[in-house]
């Protein structure tokens, strides 16, 4: 669906998601994050970018776990640390993967995603025309009942910080596989939060496109 589509379905309210082809798995396991592998970080940074132009070919489980992993995975069993950072440890950026099976919530501890949706949203996530047929779309929301000890008036500003993190991890693991990426924030918010049935204490921040690059 072109840009133009979007525009109009979405000023007349009718943009929403596709259905699915199968029954979606209710618990997707991740395979663990191939922490010894990759570039360099130097060498990553050197080939960060943004790019948009994807194949529609889906991600392999380990490139998925990887991914996710780097966004907002635990890297410090004992502690339950994670690889992005957060204002007091609260963890309120909650990660969302859109994929052709369904949408499904991250869930860093045991490492694995859990169906929000079985319907496929990825339309939804951006204006982009690539966003429609991308192998994934990241979905960074806030959940501001998590931010109890962070004042009002700076949650947002905090919660954005945090998505831009957790967004830098996945633009550095993409540069180190070889994958595509961009990160987004023209979207139908209140399309979006519909189709993913959030509450009114959720709001979505940024979306990232992920994938094979175009051949």
């Amino acid at each position: 669906m072109n840009t133009l589509t979007k525009l109009a379905m979405g000023l007349m309210g009718r943009l929403e998601p596709r259905p699915v082809q199968a029954v979606p798995d209710q618990v997707m396991a991740l395979p663990a994050a191939a922490i010894d592998g990759g570039l360099p970080l130097m060498q990553a940074l050197a080939r960060r970018q943004s790019q948009r132009l994807f194949s529609p070919a889906r991600l392999e489980p380990q490139a998925l776990g990887d991914l996710l992993w780097a966004a907002a995975g635990i890297n410090r069993g004992k502690l339950g640390g994670r690889t992005a950072p957060s204002a007091m440890n609260a963890q309120e950026v909650v990660l969302y993967a859109a994929l052709a099976e369904g949408l499904y919530r991250y869930e860093p501890e045991p490492h694995q995603l859990r169906l929000v949706a079985a319907a496929d949203v990825r339309r939804v996530t951006g204006y982009q025309d690539f966003v429609d047929d991308a192998g994934l779309d990241l979905i960074y929301v806030a959940d501001h009942g998590r931010m109890s000890l962070v004042p009002a008036a700076q949650r947002v500003a905090y919660a954005h910080v945090a998505a831009g993190a957790m967004a830098q991890n996945v633009y550095l693991c993409c540069a180190s596989q070889g994958l595509s990426t961009v990160l987004r924030a023209w979207l139908d918010r209140d399309a979006l939060s519909a189709a993913m049935g959030l509450a009114q204490d959720q709001q979505i921040l940024l979306a990232q496109t992920v994938g094979h690059p175009a051949p």
